[in-house]
C-alpha cells in the first residue's frame, strides 16, 4: 500500500490515538505522583480495598508508558500501527480485567458501569479506528506476522512467482527485513501517487526483468491505476506528458543514464520541487531491487509486455 499525505480519517485515527496517549498519560501521571490523591478522586476504586500507594504507582507507570507509546504512534498511524497496538495492551488487559470481575461477582454492576467510559472507552476506540484502517489498507506492512504479510504479498506477485517463497526460507529473520523494505518502495507524500506509479513503470521496465514488470503493473492495479493507462506507457504512448517525463525518468535512472537522469530530474523539480525529485528517485531506486533479487535467485526473465485484454 502507498502512503500518501493524510486524509480525513487519517487526521480522525491520530485524533483518537492522541486522545488515548494523553488520558492514559494523565492517569498514570496522577497515580505516580500522588497515589492516596488518585485513590479518594477516583470514588469507585474504594470498592477494591484500602489504598496501597506503591501498588497504585506501579499500575501508573504502566498506564504512563501506555501513553507514551499510544503518542508515538499518533504522529504517523499508518506506519506506526505496531506501537499503537502495544500501547494499548495494558489498557485493553486492564479492561478485561474489569469485566472478569463484574462478571464473577467480584464487582457490582453499578461500579462496572460506571467505571467503564474510562475504562473501556479509550481501548476500545482504539481498535476500532486500527481496524478502520487495516479496512483501508493503510497500514504499514512491518509489523505484519509473517505469514500474514506473505499472503498479501502474494495477491500482488505474479502467479507462480517463487522468490516470496526462497525470501521466507532465507532464515534469519529475512522476511522482516524485506517487509521493512517494502515500506520504502510505497512512500510518497509530496508526489502524486500517479507519478510515482509512473515512475516505477519506467524503472522496472527499463531492468528488462518480465516478472518484476508484473509485480508492479499488479501492484499499480491494486492502486486503482487504469490498465489501459499502464499498457499505453509500457508501449511509449504515454497518455500525458507528465506521465511520459515520469516514465522516462525512472527509466533513466535503471538505465544508468546519468546525462538523461539529471535532464529529466531538473525538470521534475523544476515543476514539481526538490522533494518530488527526490519521492520519485526513492521510488526508482526501490523497483531496481525486486530485479536485482530476481536475478540473483535465477528468477529472472525478459520483459513482455502486460496487456490489459
Amino acid at each position: 500500500m502507498m502512503f500518501g499525505k493524510f486524509d480525513g480519517l487519517d487526521r480522525l485515527v491520530q485524533a483518537v490515538l492522541g486522545f488515548a496517549a494523553l488520558f492514559a498519560l494523565a492517569n498514570g501521571v496522577f497515580m505516580l505522583t500522588d497515589p492516596l490523591g488518585w485513590y479518594d478522586f477516583v470514588d469507585t476504586v474504594k470498592a477494591s480495598g484500602p489504598p496501597n500507594g506503591h501498588f497504585i504507582q506501579d499500575i501508573g507507570i504502566a498506564f504512563a508508558i501506555s501513553g507514551l507509546v499510544l503518542a508515538y504512534a499518533a504522529i504517523n498511524p499508518a506506519l506506526r500501527w505496531g506501537s499503537a497496538v502495544v500501547g494499548n495492551l495494558f489498557p485493553t488487559l486492564h479492561g478485561m480485567l474489569h469485566i472478569y470481575e463484574v462478571l464473577t461477582g467480584i464487582c457490582s454492576p453499578d461500579i462496572f458501569w460506571r467505571d467503564a467510559p474510562g475504562v473501556l472507552g479509550p481501548a476500545i476506540a482504539v481498535w476500532i479506528v486500527l481496524g478502520v484502517q487495516m479496512g483501508r489498507q493503510r497500514i504499514s506492512p512491518a509489523p505484519l506476522p509473517k505469514q500474514v504479510f506473505l499472503g498479501f504479498a502474494r495477491q500482488i506477485a505474479a502467479p507462480a512467482d517463487a522468490y516470496l517463497d526462497d525470501i521466507s526460507n532465507a532464515g534469519g529473520f529475512a522476511t522482516e527485513a524485506f517487509q521493512h523494505f517494502m515500506v520504502l518502495s510505497g512512500h510518497h507524500y509530496s508526489a502524486p501517487r500517479e507519478t510515482v506509479l509512473m515512475t516505477m513503470l519506467g524503472s522496472t521496465r527499463a531492468e528488462d526483468c518480465g516478472p518484476c514488470l508484473e509485480i508492479v503493473r499488479r501492484f499499480a492495479l491494486s492502486e486503482g491505476f487504469d490498465p489501459q493507462r499502464i499498457e499505453n506507457a509500457l508501449h511509449g504512448r504515454p497518455d500525458s506528458e507528465a506521465d511520459a517525463l515520469a516514465y522516462d525518468f525512472g527509466a533513466s535512472i535503471a538505465a544508468g543514464d546519468i546525462a538523461a537522469a539529471a535532464e529529466l530530474g531538473g525538470r521534475l523539480e523544476a515543476q514539481f520541487g526538490r522533494s518530488v525529485r527526490t519521492e520519485l528517485s526513492l521510488a526508482a531506486a526501490s523497483s531496481r531491487v525486486f530485479p536485482a533479487i530476481k536475478r540473483g535467485l535465477g528468477q529472472a526473465s525478459a520483459c513482455k509486455i502486460p496487456r490489459t485484454g
